[in-house]
């Protein structure tokens, strides 16, 4: 038996230092190895003496020695061993070159063989492997016993199972060799079967290579000037292949070189070792021609596989800047124009690219998705709303990642917002106007609402008490909203109006946050209940209040522009006093006190009104006066004092969670899926699905 391993070897071996101890002197020999079988043999019978000998016939022919250089001789001219020696050097100082280079030369377009023909060598590793560890098991049993119990894998190493599905694809080029002629193989089911057992069974990295390069012809296939490796003739072989480099090579990539899942959602790049800093090139030049046939598939299933398969490139590009900056990019661009379910792949590989460790990228992320939001915002019509909301719904995700990088872009675009709205108020043009009165202005308030939202959401809080870093915008993004409400107030802005207020009640649904909406909603009421003149009958449509931000001329005055607001202003009434922040609290039914009495001055004003429209008003004003008293009997045991407050606050606490069981809340539930209902029944009838509107 064996000497027993000592503990700092056992140690040194748990570690895992071992194993890269073993790689990094097998590769040091295989380099000289190759260094040494370049350099040209010596006689050693001959020498040097021989060389420097010049027969006497040949004295006067010997060329004149160049000043600063050393004399030939005719010998050592002909044994043309200069040429081996500058060879050598030349290699060594291209080595060293690349490795100086580095980084820079990630960004460079590479060619087939050559970009990345060195990985070969990694595989090549295997035989002295093999005899490495024959060798370990005699000079050291006992290690060798601790190998076969803990790292299997590296016993079991089969360096030459992928051999017999590598000759297949090598003879065409064989055939061509011996033709004398170079002709581009044509690329076969067969061989691309092969690749994919070599990639399967062994994760073979020669097997990937080849794959690669004949994904790169697939990609530049027909465009001129360009020298494939791979001919390929048949559509079915074409898709095959651009699925196969799609799905495989992430799974190889992570065999090889994983990467690290940090428990906040962010990745750590892979650790830089020698072999993949051999493989980097070949990982470089397989994403940029992805992110090349990304604008020339056509289908959407290959389309959505290419998107949702290169984000998993992502960890082992994240060091290429210009890669990331041109992949995000594409990713945008897709992000804002392509079909739903690949918009969400594009979505889902931009933020891949925000949770890298690099504060940098999510910088670019973020300042990219916003941008693209507000240049697509820039028009709404029925078809371009379902795209603009999954917009601001994926994109706010993005801003929630990290708070504390959000804060600067969102404090920044808030402002801008707050400089427009002041430069209207300041020149009151209709050219200033228009500045804050547009989609844009309007989707960005809505956008930073639902940011907010989600950051600071009270019912998804880690720990209550400890606010989000986002906290702090609420109350400039409420000034700006309420600022914009008030540039232009009169009958045709009030559509507008009714934007803002939607997005103001879902930041406070969601924040617990009190707003004073009421204040800008019942003017909306009283004056179109009580209008100075008859509204005029009209056969116009009804107009779709969330389509609009200016009514046209000639709904002005007329019936059905008047039941439609007030239709729409009821219900925002109503969504605003059964929210959390107002129906939570336990001063309920003394804050509802003006509003019931501007709604029933109102309704005894209101002597053109339509039954229908006062049937609304006096339906909430019911609720209302319900739930005042509703509250009021459960507050009827709670003891008011300055030094209770944290029992009130506990109080208020548990009422939120009952406040959908208050008349007003069941009220606000009913209309809600009426409100659904009728939705669905208009995008239907739009689509053509459904000709019969019901009520």
């Amino acid at each position: 038996m064996g000497k027993k391993a000592a503990k700092s070897m056992k140690k040194f071996a748990a570690s895992g230092q071992l194993k890269k101890t073993i790689d990094a002197r097998r590769k040091h020999q295989q380099i000289k190895k190759k260094i040494s079988s370049k350099k040209p043999a010596q006689d050693p019978k001959k020498g040097k003496h021989k060389q420097t000998v010049v027969r006497e016939d040949e004295e006067e022919e010997e060329p004149t020695p160049v000043k600063g250089k050393k004399r030939m001789s005719v010998d050592e001219f002909l044994s043309g061993g200069f040429m081996d020696d500058d060879s050598d050097g030349k290699e060594d100082s291209d080595m060293a070159d690349d490795a100086e280079s580095g980084d820079e030369d990630d960004d460079e377009d590479f060619a087939d063989d050559e970009s990345f023909g060195d990985v070969d060598d990694l595989d090549e590793e295997g035989e002295a492997h093999l005899v490495e560890l024959s060798k370990l098991a005699e000079k050291d049993p006992e290690f060798y016993k601790y190998l076969q119990e803990n790292d299997q894998e590296l016993l079991n190493f089969d360096p030459n199972a992928e051999d017999d599905s590598d000759n297949e694809e090598d003879q065409p080029e064989d055939e061509d060799d011996s033709m004398g002629e170079k002709q581009t193989p044509i690329l076969t089911k067969t061989i691309l079967r092969n690749w994919q057992n070599s990639l399967l069974k062994h994760r073979s990295l020669r097997a990937l290579r080849k794959l690669l390069i004949a994904f790169r012809s697939a990609a530049h296939m027909n465009e001129d000037g360009q020298v494939l490796a791979w001919s390929i003739d048949n559509s079915s072989v074409y898709t095959k292949l651009i699925t196969t480099a799609l799905k495989y090579t992430p799974v190889i990539l992570e065999h090889h070189a994983p990467y690290k899942s940090l428990p906040n959602g962010k990745f750590k790049p892979p650790t830089q070792t020698p072999k993949l800093k051999a493989l980097q090139k070949m990982i470089l030049s397989y994403f940029q021609n992805v992110i090349h046939i990304l604008s020339q598939l056509t289908d959407d299933e290959m389309l959505k596989i290419a998107v949702s398969e290169s984000a998993k490139i992502i960890p082992y590009i994240v060091s290429s800047r210009k890669a990331v900056k041109v992949y995000l990019k594409k990713c945008l661009e897709i992000w804002s124009s392509a079909e739903d379910s690949i918009r969400i792949a594009a979505f889902l590989a931009i933020r891949k690219l925000a949770s890298a460790t690099d504060e940098s990228i999510l910088d670019s992320v973020l300042k990219g998705t916003y941008l693209t939001f507000v240049r697509s915002s820039k028009s709404t019509t029925a078809h371009t709303l379902p795209s603009i909301n999954l917009m601001k719904n994926s994109a706010s995700e993005v801003f929630s990642l990290d708070p504390a990088v959000a804060y600067q872009h969102a404090f920044g675009y808030i402002r801008q917002l707050a400089i427009h709205l002041r430069n209207s108020m300041k020149v009151k043009s209709k050219e200033a106007y228009k500045q804050v009165y547009n989609w844009q202005y309007i989707h960005c308030i809505d956008f930073w609402s639902i940011v907010l939202a989600r950051a600071c959401d009270a019912a998804t809080e880690s720990e209550p008490g400890k606010e989000n870093e986002l906290a702090p915008l609420i109350y400039p993004l409420v000034q700006v909203s309420l600022g914009a409400i008030k540039l232009i107030f009169n009958s045709r802005s009030y559509p507008f109006h009714l934007h803002v207020i939607r997005s103001l009640l879902h930041l406070t649904r969601h924040t617990h946050t009190y707003v004073p909406i009421s204040p800008y909603l019942l003017p909306i009421l009283t004056s179109t209940l009580a209008p100075s003149s008859r509204p005029k009958p009209s056969t116009l449509r009804p107009l779709d209040l969330e389509l609009q931000i200016r009514a046209p001329a000639q709904y002005l005055k007329t019936r059905i522009y008047s039941e439609g607001l007030i239709e729409e202003a009821v219900y925002l009434l109503a969504e605003w006093l059964a929210s959390p922040a107002v129906h939570g609290s336990i001063a309920f039914p003394e804050t509802t006190v003006p509003v019931v009495v501007m709604l029933r001055k109102s309704v005894k004003a209101a002597k053109m009104g339509s039954a229908k429209d006062l049937g609304l008003v006096k339906g909430l004003l019911e609720r209302i006066e319900e739930s005042a008293r509703w509250v009021e009997q459960k507050r009827k045991g709670v003891v008011l004092a300055p030094n209770r407050l944290g029992e009130v606050r506990e109080w208020e606490r548990k009422l939120i969670a009952t406040v959908e069981d208050s008349p007003l809340g069941k009220y606000v539930k009913v209309q809600r899926k009426t409100r659904e209902r009728r939705r669905n029944l208009v995008d239907k009838a739009r689509h053509g699905e459904d000709e019969i509107l019901e009520d």
